[in-house]
């Protein structure tokens, strides 16, 4: 697989700005994602390709990191923290909830592709336990309620994006 001309471009302009390749794996792999949506492993040999580096590191970084996904994820990709301090904040109660209102289990996608629920190690907000992203954005101190008006508006949302 190539990856595109555009996508060449700017992963090797993003790599100027670094003092080695090495270092622009991880923003050339942020631009391959936003482009094909998740990162096979075509894309990631591509990159490594594009980078001049050995693709041990960049699939080294592609799997280590839970913002990146070697598998197809929904439109809105959920990710409940699981550490100790949002299990001791309720994490597995709310996740039971998120599984039986998405019917879905946890690592898996809605049959219309929209969802995606993952747990995570860690989301850095220990301090406000429980926590939880969908795509870029944190959610913290949840709880049902909270949670339950979070994926209400993700499905209105979701719902008006497929009518325009």
């Amino acid at each position: 697989m190539e990856l595109s001309g555009e996508l060449v471009g700017e992963i090797r302009q993003v790599a100027d700005n670094y003092p080695n390749a090495r270092s622009a794996i991880m923003p050339a792999l942020y631009l391959a994602q936003a482009q094909y949506q998740y990162l096979e492993t075509d894309v990631l040999r591509a990159v490594a390709v594009t980078l001049d580096v050995p693709e041990i590191w960049v699939f080294e970084l592609a799997t280590f990191y839970t913002m990146y996904h070697t598998e197809p994820v929904g439109k809105y990709h959920i990710q409940l923290c699981t550490n100790v301090s949002c299990l001791l904040g309720k994490a597995e109660h709310l996740k039971q909830y998120m599984e039986e209102r998405l019917q879905i289990e946890t690592g898996e996608t809605t049959e219309d592709g929209k969802f995606t629920l993952s747990k995570v190690e860690c989301i850095g907000s220990c301090d406000k336990a429980p926590a939880m992203m969908v795509n870029q954005d944190y959610y913290e101190n949840l709880d049902q309620v909270f949670v339950e008006q979070i994926l209400d508006r993700l499905m209105v949302q979701s719902s008006s994006d497929q009518e325009t």
